[in-house]
């Protein structure tokens, strides 16, 4: 090594051929690489709802019934794969729209996982553990459904803050009939306009309907023109989370000692407790966490890779951010506390019972 260095090689020549670095480089990469098509199909599949189906369609399809709610909360991932960056600004507004309270939040926490799109992604990971895909599945149904029920039965108020419902309230009290008013007037306007076209139509049949034609055409390139920038917006929001989470995790497992992480694991409930950490901490999507979670195999249990999981879609730092930003602290909080309990029991006790 002296003789190759004051042979001219340098110090950092040595650095990048060092083994440490290779292996960091590869772990690195190959995260990154397994999850990109699932990222960029999570991301394509949120633009298109984003843009294609309305929120007042999924508040009118909202059942009021409190158990068949929480189902629909809990599974409407699966019609909806919605990435969990854009699910609370969504949520908030079906709440606004008429949407109990309770269910909007199932969906917060459950669509995340309980997407076809997040199994296919777990199940391609733990390709030889496919018990994984179903044990994340179950888990994550089990605690929303829950967490539905208790919000049912002891949330007696609106979530949201308080300031921004006292805004409305006081702007609706200001115009009771703004709305009416609003309605008579466009219905006059639409019937008036209709008038016009109807009768323009009988003078100038075929240039309107090429108008038409033209105007059909530019609002369809104006949806695949949001369509495309809100998958590019996306898809650069949630990279920078993945190459932060493929960094951390190869960071960890090149510097710490091996040896280290062995004894968190011979330790009940600790290795769980450090996924569920790093999982708050790195904020991964969940297109892509599990294949940082399957670099983990080997050096956790099957539990602590479950509670991983689990809890880092559904509680996350910049998820944490964002529904203190729109909910009550208090129900904030409690929520998490309730989350944390329940995956971190519920992992163990798959581990034990299921996965063993």
């Amino acid at each position: 090594m002296l003789a190759r260095i004051l042979s001219g090689g340098g110090v950092t020549d040595l650095l990048l051929e060092s083994p440490s670095l290779q292996s960091f480089k590869i772990l690195f990469i190959s995260i990154i690489l397994e999850a990109f098509p699932f990222i960029l199909l999570g991301v394509l599949v949120s633009a298109l709802l984003q843009v294609f189906v309305s929120d007042a369609l999924i508040a009118r399809l909202t059942p009021r019934n409190p158990i068949a709610g929480v189902l629909f909360g809990s599974l409407l991932g699966v019609l909806l794969p919605l990435c969990e960056c854009g699910m609370i600004p969504v949520v908030r507004r079906l709440i606004r729209k008429g949407m109990p309270p309770y269910i909007g939040i199932v969906f917060i926490f459950a669509g995340p996982i309980l997407n076809p799109v997040v199994f296919t992604s777990t199940y391609t990971a733990f390709r030889t553990q496919p018990s994984m895909a179903y044990s994340r599945m179950g888990l994550a149904f089990a605690v929303c459904v829950v967490l539905g029920l208790l919000l049912y039965k002891y949330m007696k108020k609106s979530p949201l803050r308080e300031e921004k419902q006292a805004h409305m309230h006081v702007h609706n009290h200001d115009h009771p009939h703004s709305d009416k008013h609003h309605h008579a007037h466009n219905h006059r306007h639409d019937h008036e306009h209709h008038d016009h076209n109807h009768a323009h139509g009988h003078e100038h049949g075929h240039s309107h309907g090429s108008h038409n034609g033209s105007a059909v055409r530019r609002s369809w390139s104006g949806r695949l023109g949001s369509t495309l920038a809100h998958a590019s917006d996306e898809f650069f929001d949630i990279g920078k989370y993945l190459i932060l989470g493929a960094f951390i995790t190869a960071f960890i497992q090149t510097i710490l000692d091996r040896s280290m992480l062995t004894a968190l694991s011979d330790q009940p409930g600790m290795e769980n407790l450090f996924m569920m950490a790093f999982a708050f901490a790195v904020s991964l999507c969940s297109t892509s966490d599990a294949f940082v979670a399957t670099s983990f195999n080997g050096i956790f249990g099957s539990g602590a890779l479950l509670a991983f999981l689990v809890f880092g879609p559904m509680v996350d730092l910049k998820s944490t951010l964002m529904l203190l930003a729109t909910f009550r602290t208090k129900v904030v909080l409690t929520i998490i506390a309730f989350i944390f309990a329940a995956v971190f029991i519920g992992s163990i006790i798959i581990q034990q019972f299921i996965m063993a």
